[in-house]
Protein backbone atom coordinates (compact mmCIF):
# COMPACT_ATOMS: atom_id res chain seq x y z
CA UNK A 1 0.00 0.00 0.00
CA UNK A 2 1.48 3.19 -0.98
CA UNK A 3 1.02 6.71 1.47
CA UNK A 4 0.87 4.90 4.27
CA UNK A 5 1.11 7.65 7.26
CA UNK A 6 1.45 6.97 10.79
CA UNK A 7 2.01 8.59 13.81
CA UNK A 8 -0.55 11.86 13.21
CA UNK A 9 -3.50 10.22 15.31
CA UNK A 10 -1.10 9.24 18.32
CA UNK A 11 -0.44 12.45 19.36
CA UNK A 12 -3.04 14.61 17.62
CA UNK A 13 0.23 15.61 15.01
CA UNK A 14 2.11 17.22 17.64
CA UNK A 15 6.11 16.18 18.20
CA UNK A 16 7.02 15.16 15.43
CA UNK A 17 10.34 14.30 13.93
CA UNK A 18 10.31 12.65 11.17
CA UNK A 19 7.40 13.60 8.50
CA UNK A 20 8.29 11.59 4.71
CA UNK A 21 5.54 12.22 1.90
CA UNK A 22 5.36 10.34 -1.36
CA UNK A 23 8.86 9.47 -1.47
CA UNK A 24 9.88 7.58 -4.86
CA UNK A 25 13.24 6.45 -6.08
CA UNK A 26 13.99 4.54 -9.11
CA UNK A 27 17.78 3.65 -10.42
CA UNK A 28 18.59 3.08 -14.07
CA UNK A 29 20.40 0.00 -15.37
CA UNK A 30 21.38 -0.63 -18.75
CA UNK A 31 17.83 -0.35 -20.46
CA UNK A 32 15.94 -0.81 -16.74
CA UNK A 33 14.39 1.28 -14.81
CA UNK A 34 14.77 0.02 -11.18
CA UNK A 35 11.68 1.46 -8.97
CA UNK A 36 12.98 1.19 -5.53
CA UNK A 37 10.51 3.17 -3.87
CA UNK A 38 6.81 3.88 -4.48
CA UNK A 39 5.53 6.77 -2.51
CA UNK A 40 6.50 6.32 0.83
CA UNK A 41 4.95 8.34 3.38
CA UNK A 42 5.39 7.85 7.47
CA UNK A 43 6.06 9.97 10.92
CA UNK A 44 8.12 9.70 13.70
CA UNK A 45 7.77 11.88 16.76
CA UNK A 46 10.49 12.52 19.10
CA UNK A 47 12.01 9.68 20.93
CA UNK A 48 10.50 6.96 19.16
CA UNK A 49 11.44 3.65 18.04
CA UNK A 50 10.84 1.75 14.59
CA UNK A 51 12.09 -1.07 12.81
CA UNK A 52 12.13 -1.67 8.95
CA UNK A 53 12.50 -5.22 7.40
CA UNK A 54 11.65 -6.56 3.92
CA UNK A 55 13.73 -8.85 1.67
CA UNK A 56 17.26 -7.95 0.32
CA UNK A 57 16.49 -5.31 -2.10
CA UNK A 58 13.16 -3.98 -0.93
CA UNK A 59 14.61 -0.42 -0.30
CA UNK A 60 15.46 -0.77 3.01
CA UNK A 61 18.69 1.27 3.13
CA UNK A 62 17.85 3.08 0.04
CA UNK A 63 15.11 4.62 2.80
CA UNK A 64 17.58 4.92 5.08
CA UNK A 65 20.20 6.37 2.92
CA UNK A 66 17.92 9.19 1.80
CA UNK A 67 16.38 10.08 5.16
CA UNK A 68 20.48 10.21 6.66
CA UNK A 69 21.06 13.16 3.68
CA UNK A 70 23.20 10.57 2.13
CA UNK A 71 20.90 10.14 -1.24
CA UNK A 72 17.52 11.84 -2.62
CA UNK A 73 14.48 10.64 -3.79
CA UNK A 74 13.34 11.56 -6.82
CA UNK A 75 10.26 12.59 -5.67
CA UNK A 76 8.01 13.23 -2.34
CA UNK A 77 9.69 15.56 0.45
CA UNK A 78 11.13 14.50 4.00
CA UNK A 79 11.92 17.32 6.90
CA UNK A 80 13.55 16.39 10.25
CA UNK A 81 12.82 18.66 12.60
CA UNK A 82 10.67 20.79 10.56
CA UNK A 83 13.65 21.44 8.16
CA UNK A 84 12.88 20.13 4.09
CA UNK A 85 15.93 18.17 3.40
CA UNK A 86 15.52 18.86 -0.31
CA UNK A 87 15.66 22.39 0.35
CA UNK A 88 19.12 22.35 1.61
CA UNK A 89 22.02 22.98 -0.09
CA UNK A 90 25.24 20.45 -0.27
CA UNK A 91 26.61 22.17 2.99
CA UNK A 92 24.38 22.65 5.05
CA UNK A 93 23.10 18.57 4.06
CA UNK A 94 26.70 17.70 5.19
CA UNK A 95 26.00 19.96 8.56
CA UNK A 96 22.75 17.97 8.89
CA UNK A 97 24.69 14.66 8.71
CA UNK A 98 27.39 16.01 11.06
CA UNK A 99 24.88 17.14 13.60
CA UNK A 100 21.56 16.09 13.51
CA UNK A 101 22.08 12.41 12.38
CA UNK A 102 24.06 9.85 13.95
CA UNK A 103 24.51 6.66 11.35
CA UNK A 104 25.29 2.93 12.76
CA UNK A 105 25.75 0.41 9.55
CA UNK A 106 26.90 -3.50 9.74
CA UNK A 107 30.25 -2.77 9.36
CA UNK A 108 31.78 -0.66 12.55
CA UNK A 109 34.07 1.87 10.16
CA UNK A 110 36.25 2.43 13.26
CA UNK A 111 39.34 4.01 12.39
CA UNK A 112 42.23 1.29 13.13
CA UNK A 113 44.69 3.87 14.84
CA UNK A 114 42.76 4.90 16.83
CA UNK A 115 41.37 3.72 20.49
CA UNK A 116 38.15 3.27 21.43
CA UNK A 117 37.81 6.52 22.96
CA UNK A 118 39.64 8.73 20.08
CA UNK A 119 36.74 6.77 17.30
CA UNK A 120 33.94 8.06 19.53
CA UNK A 121 35.47 11.81 20.09
CA UNK A 122 36.52 12.51 16.83
CA UNK A 123 32.98 13.30 15.25
CA UNK A 124 32.42 15.52 17.74
CA UNK A 125 35.71 17.34 17.90
CA UNK A 126 35.49 17.77 13.56
CA UNK A 127 32.19 19.43 14.57
CA UNK A 128 33.70 22.16 16.45
CA UNK A 129 33.78 21.12 19.86
CA UNK A 130 36.44 21.67 22.43
CA UNK A 131 38.62 18.51 22.92
CA UNK A 132 38.27 18.47 26.31
CA UNK A 133 34.23 18.07 26.36
CA UNK A 134 34.74 15.78 23.59
CA UNK A 135 36.85 13.60 25.40
CA UNK A 136 34.52 13.77 28.38
CA UNK A 137 31.26 13.27 26.32
CA UNK A 138 32.95 9.88 24.65
CA UNK A 139 34.28 8.34 28.30
CA UNK A 140 30.55 9.06 29.62
CA UNK A 141 29.09 7.17 26.13
CA UNK A 142 31.55 4.18 26.50
CA UNK A 143 31.12 4.17 30.44
CA UNK A 144 27.36 3.97 29.65
CA UNK A 145 27.96 1.51 27.09
CA UNK A 146 30.00 -0.99 29.54
CA UNK A 147 33.16 -0.02 27.73
CA UNK A 148 35.33 2.34 30.64
CA UNK A 149 37.84 -0.54 31.09
CA UNK A 150 38.72 -0.70 26.81
CA UNK A 151 38.69 2.65 26.11
CA UNK A 152 42.38 2.42 25.84
CA UNK A 153 41.98 -0.46 22.93
CA UNK A 154 42.13 -0.10 19.09
CA UNK A 155 39.87 -2.14 17.17
CA UNK A 156 41.72 -4.96 16.40
CA UNK A 157 41.73 -5.63 20.38
CA UNK A 158 38.04 -5.28 20.95
CA UNK A 159 35.54 -8.28 20.25
CA UNK A 160 32.76 -7.39 17.43
CA UNK A 161 30.15 -6.61 19.66
CA UNK A 162 33.09 -4.08 21.97
CA UNK A 163 33.60 -2.83 18.17
CA UNK A 164 29.90 -2.37 17.59
CA UNK A 165 29.30 -0.72 20.99
CA UNK A 166 31.65 1.62 20.43
CA UNK A 167 30.26 2.25 16.96
CA UNK A 168 26.90 3.00 18.57
CA UNK A 169 28.88 5.22 21.63
CA UNK A 170 30.35 6.87 18.09
CA UNK A 171 26.47 7.63 16.71
CA UNK A 172 25.24 9.53 20.01
CA UNK A 173 28.47 11.62 20.39
CA UNK A 174 26.83 14.86 18.82
CA UNK A 175 23.71 14.45 20.60
CA UNK A 176 21.62 13.82 17.13
CA UNK A 177 18.00 13.54 17.26
CA UNK A 178 17.85 10.57 14.76
CA UNK A 179 20.20 7.78 14.85
CA UNK A 180 19.54 5.61 11.98
CA UNK A 181 20.94 1.92 12.47
CA UNK A 182 21.37 0.21 8.98
CA UNK A 183 21.69 -4.01 9.75
CA UNK A 184 23.63 -3.22 13.15
CA UNK A 185 23.72 -6.62 14.24
CA UNK A 186 23.84 -8.58 11.11
CA UNK A 187 27.64 -9.12 11.67
CA UNK A 188 27.26 -10.48 15.10
CA UNK A 189 26.50 -14.11 16.43
CA UNK A 190 23.60 -14.08 19.02
CA UNK A 191 24.47 -13.62 21.93
CA UNK A 192 26.74 -9.81 20.87
CA UNK A 193 23.07 -9.41 18.62
CA UNK A 194 21.02 -9.41 22.01
CA UNK A 195 23.07 -7.25 23.29
CA UNK A 196 24.25 -4.60 21.28
CA UNK A 197 20.53 -4.42 20.03
CA UNK A 198 19.79 -4.11 24.22
CA UNK A 199 21.94 -1.65 24.09
CA UNK A 200 21.03 0.24 21.32
CA UNK A 201 17.21 0.57 22.28
CA UNK A 202 18.16 1.03 26.04
CA UNK A 203 20.48 4.32 24.73
CA UNK A 204 17.70 5.43 22.41
CA UNK A 205 15.38 5.44 25.51
CA UNK A 206 17.61 6.90 27.88
CA UNK A 207 18.54 9.78 25.73
CA UNK A 208 15.51 10.53 24.08
CA UNK A 209 16.33 9.65 20.53
CA UNK A 210 14.21 8.87 17.91
CA UNK A 211 16.22 5.92 16.25
CA UNK A 212 15.02 3.86 13.01
CA UNK A 213 16.77 0.07 12.70
CA UNK A 214 16.74 -1.42 8.82
CA UNK A 215 17.23 -5.07 10.39
CA UNK A 216 16.72 -8.83 9.02
CA UNK A 217 16.39 -10.30 12.85
CA UNK A 218 13.54 -10.50 13.91
CA UNK A 219 14.53 -10.25 17.73
CA UNK A 220 15.94 -6.80 16.58
CA UNK A 221 13.29 -5.48 15.24
CA UNK A 222 10.39 -6.80 17.54
CA UNK A 223 12.29 -4.23 20.21
CA UNK A 224 11.08 -1.38 18.41
CA UNK A 225 7.52 0.13 19.40
CA UNK A 226 6.80 0.57 15.82
CA UNK A 227 7.29 -1.80 12.85
CA UNK A 228 7.29 -1.09 9.36
CA UNK A 229 7.68 -3.54 6.32
CA UNK A 230 9.03 -2.80 2.90
CA UNK A 231 7.56 -4.54 0.07
CA UNK A 232 8.22 -3.86 -3.87
CA UNK A 233 8.69 -0.43 -2.57
CA UNK A 234 6.15 0.09 -0.71
CA UNK A 235 5.72 0.78 3.17
CA UNK A 236 3.00 -1.76 4.61
CA UNK A 237 0.73 -0.92 7.94
CA UNK A 238 2.77 -0.09 10.82
CA UNK A 239 2.11 -2.78 13.71
CA UNK A 240 2.40 -1.92 17.40
CA UNK A 241 5.33 -4.62 18.65
CA UNK A 242 4.76 -6.39 21.70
Amino acid sequence: MSDCVMGDTVNGGNDILVRVRGVVKSYVSGNETLHILRGVSFDLHHGETAAVTGRSGSGKSTLLNILGGLDHGDSGTISVADVDLGSLSEGALASYRRNQVGFIFQFHYLLKDFTALENVMLPAYIAGMKKKEALDRARTLLRDLDLEERTGHYPSQLSGGERQRVAVARSLVNDPDLVLADEPTGNLDPDNSAAVAELLYGSAQKWGKTLIVVTHDEKVAARAGTRYTLTAGQLAAASEAP
